[in-house]
């Protein structure tokens, strides 16, 4: 079955103009690590990323970050037939991708630092961007229903949409009869809170944030008083749990909802699917403090899998398991 795919195109959708111009989908590449790609060494790839590259933050890029880097390359690969869709202000587009093979450009860009150096623009050709769905009706942001829009747009670059989503998402596009979601519970309660006009909403990736921080105070806090919790905030970096929040927002948003272990698509708290695959918090280094750089968003399973083991070994071992598969 085709997949659904909610496009960024970097940062601030820099390249919709020109995705919109040629038809096509695109996501840049560093020149000084796309050769790796291209000779298929991921661990090589990483490497040189967290050599050279910074993140937005100016940190260097951690180990689950490259890694997401590298599969976005591997995605616009491999995409064919599949669903895209791109919001733009109050307009949703839509596009099918095709089974060509890539084009690429190597132009000079500047990095948020204004240092100059050249990346790779990668092209896969797609059908005509359409902000009509397939009856001729304009698709405008704010006709959606609140539910969708949680899903619809998403600050990441390339989200895979989980399958009741990207159900939805293709009847969306199809013009289709959208009742079997909007009668459902969940859908009437997100409606009405919507009416209600609450001042500040959170959309699924920072509810599972949240719950995620919460689950690692209440593992950290031995007495469960407030006291202690602000002592382990401290002890962690994070001046308040709101800022750990954030920080594991931010994680989940680098990683692309994808597992830093397995590699694996995660499932956020309001999304249906395996709960196995639902996101959880996992220090890299067992024996150390739930702070910053030693955090990663895994699947549930590979949290419980991994336990305390060795993080860099625990990936071989699943690497390997892949390969054996494969």
């Amino acid at each position: 079955m085709p997949d659904v795919y909610i496009a960024n195109f970097g940062k601030g959708n820099w390249a919709w103009s020109k995705c919109l111009e040629k038809s096509v989908l695109t996501v840049t590449d560093d020149v000084r690590v796309h050769p790796f790609w291209e000779r298929g060494d991921r661990e090589g790839y990483i490497k040189k990323t967290q050599e050279f590259l910074k993140l937005a933050s100016g940190d260097f890029v951690p180990n689950q970050v490259a890694s997401r880097w590298y599969n976005l390359n591997n995605i616009l690969v491999e995409t064919s037939n599949d669903l895209w869709i791109h919001r733009e202000k109050d307009t949703l587009w839509w596009s099918i991708s095709s089974d060509e093979s890539l084009d690429k450009e190597l132009i000079e860009d500047a990095n948020r630092y204004g240092e100059a150096y050249e990346v790779f623009i990668l092209y896969k050709a797609c059908s005509k961007w359409s902000d009509k769905d397939e009856a001729g009706r304009k698709l405008l942001w704010h006709s959606l229903h609140p539910k969708a829009k949680d899903f619809l747009f998403t600050e990441g670059t390339f989200q895979k949409l989980s399958e009741d989503n990207a159900d939805y998402a293709k009847a969306l596009i199809n013009g289709d009869d959208l009742s079997k979601w909007h009668d459902r519970k969940d859908w009437e309660n997100k409606a009405k809170q919507s009416k209600r006009g609450v001042v500040t909403t959170f959309n699924s990736r920072q509810k599972t944030s949240a719950r995620m921080v919460n689950t690692a105070l209440q593992t950290v806090s031995q007495s469960g008083s407030a006291s202690l919790s602000k002592k382990k905030l401290k002890e962690s970096g994070f001046i308040s749990k709101f800022e750990f929040e954030k920080y594991i927002d931010e994680i989940l948003l680098e990683q692309g909802q994808i597992c830093a272990l397995t590699d694996i698509q995660m499932i956020l708290d309001d999304e249906e699917g395996n709960l196995e695959f639902r996101c959880s918090l996992d220090r890299i280094d067992s024996n150390g403090h739930y702070g910053g750089g030693n955090l990663q968003v895994v699947c549930k399973f590979a949290n419980r899998w991994k336990g305390a083991s060795d993080n860099d070994a625990f990936k071989k071992l699943v690497e390997t398991i892949r390969q054996r598969i494969y």
